[in-house]
């Protein structure tokens, strides 16, 4: 018997993750046009999966972080300040990108949808406050919640004041961080098989019919996130490295940007963003601490997302924004989107926040939340691909440009 199936399988076993991946793609699309029906009985697969890798995220990211903040030495060189500045210029360039496309490829909609629920927040302050508080929450509740603002202040904390324990008790913590690493190593093997069952499931359920009445809006948004993913992205890394970044730039794209698309969760992806900084090679210092906070404040997505939808909100009741006024708006964008995992709704319930600031009533800005939801298969998968793609992108430039300034100063 297990001969049998190591002659059917072996050979598909073979393949490179990523091939076995796009197998399972093509496999979830031909399931879903030949047989919605059975393609819906597979959606199980796909839950266990992301239910699998946001079960292991937060343990994954606490004892990464404490273990390495616990094993590191003064002297010893971390590029987080590098990262960190990456962030933000990239997600204020997202949003710059979507203001102009927005003034480029000026788009309305037909407010006739029905409101969503939901409590939109009031305004900048209360997202910081809410990043403040999520910070000092229980830890034990931040694991069980994957709370990963509160998840990094705990992890960060413990490992400062254990920097100073034994070396007993800082191996311990290193082989813990290597066994868990290993079990996230198990999961992602089986993502080839969760991925069918979510492509599967997602077009049998939703299909492309829904879609089509509001093409031009989702095509805005879209084109700006591929024009981010493939024109501003690069010109960043290349500003870093002074190098040719498309490679680096499949390789995030591939490893990460393909998975984070049908898991739809950033923090689902941030065990298949570590396992890619371990292929790239990159300090471990580093990505333990970037990839967990990048799946928190990293927002190029839904910067994009709510300054499309707000200017498309405010062009359609005939309002008229100039170009000094889009402009905060991409500053109000991106630091909301900096704070979107601490709302609940993510990304479109933010957007009543910024239509706000055209006088929008709330009341006709959740019909336009209600549209976001209606794109929202591909608008937010589209959306986590970019945020999370660029998590390891951003990371990767810093470590390589770091790299780079140390064999300069070395070869002088």
């Amino acid at each position: 018997m297990t001969s049998t199936l190591n002659t059917l399988f072996g050979p598909l076993l073979r393949l490179g993750l990523i091939t076995q991946i796009a197998i399972g793609i093509a496999c979830g699309i031909l399931l879903a046009v030949v047989s919605p029906d059975l393609a819906a009985s597979f959606s199980l697969l796909g839950e266990l999966f992301v239910s699998a890798l946001k079960a292991v995220a937060p343990i994954l990211v606490f004892v990464l972080v404490a273990a390495a903040i616990a094993g590191h030495r003064k002297g010893q060189p971390t590029h987080i300040r590098g990262v960190l500045m990456l962030y933000v210029i990239g997600t204020l360039v997202a949003a710059l990108v979507a203001v102009v496309a927005s003034f480029t490829f000026p788009t309305t909609l037909t407010l006739d949808m029905p409101e969503v629920s939901g409590n939109p927040p009031g305004g900048i302050i209360e997202i910081l406050r809410n990043l403040l508080l999520n910070a000092v929450a229980n830890p034990v509740t931040a694991l069980m919640e994957a709370n990963f603002i509160a998840i990094l202040a705990w992890a960060i904390g413990l490992g400062l004041m254990l920097r100073h324990a034994g070396e007993t008790t800082r191996g311990t913590l290193n082989d813990l961080s290597e066994a868990i690493s290993g079990i996230v190593r198990v999961v992602i093997r089986f993502a080839p098989l969760g991925i069918f069952g979510l492509v599967a499931n997602t077009l049998a359920q939703a299909g492309l019919g829904a879609l089509l009445e509001y093409g031009q809006l989702l095509g805005v948004i879209v084109g700006c996130m591929l024009f981010v993913a493939l024109v501003t992205n690069p010109l960043i890394v290349f500003s870093q490295t002074r190098r040719n970044p498309y490679p680096l730039v499949f390789a995030c794209l591939r490893g990460s940007a393909i998975t984070a698309f049908f898991t739809r969760s950033s923090a689902a992806n941030i065990p298949v963003n570590m396992a890619l900084c371990e292929r790239l090679d990159l300090d471990p210092d580093t990505y333990a601490i970037s990839i967990p906070l990048g799946a928190t404040i990293n927002m190029a997505g839904a910067a994009i997302t709510i300054s499309v939808i707000t200017l498309a909100a405010a062009n359609t009741l005939g309002i008229l924004v100039d170009f000094p006024t889009a402009l905060l708006l991409c500053v109000v964008s991106a630091l909301a989107a900096c704070g979107v995992s601490g709302v609940a709704g993510g990304s479109l319930l933010l957007i009543p926040m910024a239509a706000s600031l055209f006088g929008i009533s709330t009341d006709v800005a959740m019909q336009v939340v209600a549209i976001g939801f209606v794109i929202s298969v591909v608008q937010d998968s589209t959306e986590t691909a970019l945020n999370s793609s660029t998590d390891v992108l951003f990371t990767a430039a810093a470590c390589r440009a770091a790299e780079g300034r140390q064999a300069r100063a070395e070869a002088q």
